[in-house]
């Protein structure tokens, strides 16, 4: 286990020492001190720098983990992994000169010490405003098929320029606003010629922080000791939840999870009915055709998307699909128990809550995929299943992952708001609950 060094010392004081008594073998991804913090709420730079040395000392190469082939394909010919582009990339990653108040930055919402999210709901970008959509991880985003929920960017490098954009997020108003402000920082200018051979321009930043992005590779969990024949790597709880997974619960029909696939995604767009518990999918569906018919572009989606009540339609908003009103990806299940709250909108804080919704087939409307339906999955079963999710934790998170894990459990004996005992059991069908008065129509 990687320790903080202690800040202690007879030349800094008693209370010095007593901080540094407390740090002294924290994890690294352990809650920061108040005084360690930004003013959003992510650890403060150093530390993030510190935890994020941790993580990645002798780490596996990504091909270890991921067949080469698939690896090979998952990087740009124009962007080849090099240690100069990691390098710059990294530096771009925390740099909250790229916000348009100075103080956000890519880990801002991707926090090295909240598992590269920031444990949100929604997450908070310049000025403080509140964006609409919960941040996901950057932990294994590079094997993605598509970036965002809603998939609108095709790669990692289209994702990494957007939200330094984005009015909600980082406000550039452009790239040129952007540029301006890191070309006269030391040692920028050097840095991109020697990561790519030109002077600084976007398309490379983008290029940099998704070369950064892709050393961000944790499939290294107990289930994978599982899969190569260790049965005491998970325990038999586990166990029964890995059956439950591939049989009554069917969550492999999306969440597909083997050695050729190891993130547990399909990669599609689903609507599981999380949002139609409360917007009128026709109303903004209309409202966004219009919006987006006067501004096609680009920028125009991201804004929508993240800084309006649009974003609920998910992928509709990227094709104009009916098929895909209230539709999102299917999320990656890795490190799945430390990146709560879950969900596009952070509606679900625990993972107790999540599989409640499943049980009783999501929220009924329109749009439900048809994979949707009850599940009939007793409480033992959903301790069962929930145990085995939380067997997905790189092990390089173990400590967390146990903390977070009782959290969880503590949270949901208390409360379980997405619970519907009556309609997770078929004693009410969803066809009927669209039925009753003030139900989905």
């Amino acid at each position: 286990m990687s320790c903080w060094k202690s800040i202690g010392g007879e030349s800094k004081g008693i209370q010095a020492m007593a901080i540094g008594i407390l740090l002294l073998c924290r994890p690294v991804w352990a809650d920061t001190l108040e005084t360690e913090k930004d003013l959003h709420g992510a650890a403060a730079t150093q530390v993030q720098l510190k935890a994020l040395d941790a993580l990645l000392k002798n780490a596996p190469l990504p091909t270890k983990r991921v067949d080469r082939r698939i690896w090979n394909s998952s990087v740009p010919r124009d962007n080849q992994i090099t240690t100069a582009r990691i390098t710059l990339g990294r530096k771009l990653y925390f740099e909250t000169a790229l916000s348009r108040d100075g103080t956000v930055s890519c880990a801002t919402c991707h926090d090295v010490t909240r598992s590269f999210t920031d444990r949100r709901k929604t997450s908070e970008g310049v000025d403080g405003q509140l964006g609409k959509r919960n941040a996901p991880t950057t932990l294994n985003a590079a094997l993605l098929h598509t970036q965002f929920l809603d998939g609108r960017a095709a790669t990692l490098e289209e994702q990494a320029g957007q939200p330094i954009l984005n009015p909600v997020e980082m406000g550039m108003a452009d790239r040129r606003a952007a540029l301006s402000a890191i070309k006269d920082i030391p040692g920028y200018r050097m840095m991109f010629q020697k990561a790519y051979g030109r002077d600084i321009n976007y398309d490379d930043l983008e290029r940099a922080i998704a070369a950064f992005e892709r050393t961000l590779i944790f499939l290294d969990a107990p289930f994978d000791r599982f899969l190569s024949g260790d049965e005491g790597a998970i325990s038999n709880e586990a166990q029964k939840g890995w059956v439950l997974f591939n049989g009554k619960a069917r969550c492999m029909s999306c969440h597909p999870l083997s050695f050729s696939n190891p993130l547990g995604t399909d990669n599609r767009f689903h609507n599981i009915g999380v949002s139609a518990r409360t917007q009128n999918f026709e109303l903004l569906a209309k409202q966004a055709l219009k919006l987006l018919r006067e501004d096609p572009s680009e920028s125009k989606l991201d804004a929508l998307a993240v800084g309006t009540d649009l974003s609920e339609l998910g992928r509709f908003m990227v094709t104009h699909n009916t098929a895909d009103i209230g539709s999102f990806r299917t999320s990656q299940l890795r490190n799945v128990g430390i990146t709560a709250p879950y969900m596009h909108d952070g509606s679900m804080e625990s993972l107790w809550d999540t599989i409640d919704h499943y049980n009783k087939g999501g929220e009924a409307n329109p749009y439900l995929d048809g994979g949707m339906d009850q599940l009939a999955l007793t409480e033992p079963e959903i301790d069962q299943l929930v145990a085995f999710l939380f067997t997905l934790t790189d092990s390089r998170f173990s400590e967390l992952n146990s903390r977070e894990q009782e959290r969880q459990y503590q949270l949901s004996r208390k409360s379980r708001p997405f619970r519907d005992d009556d309609l997770s059991h078929r004693k009410v069908l969803l066809f009927e609950q669209r039925l009753l008065p003030g139900g989905a129509r």
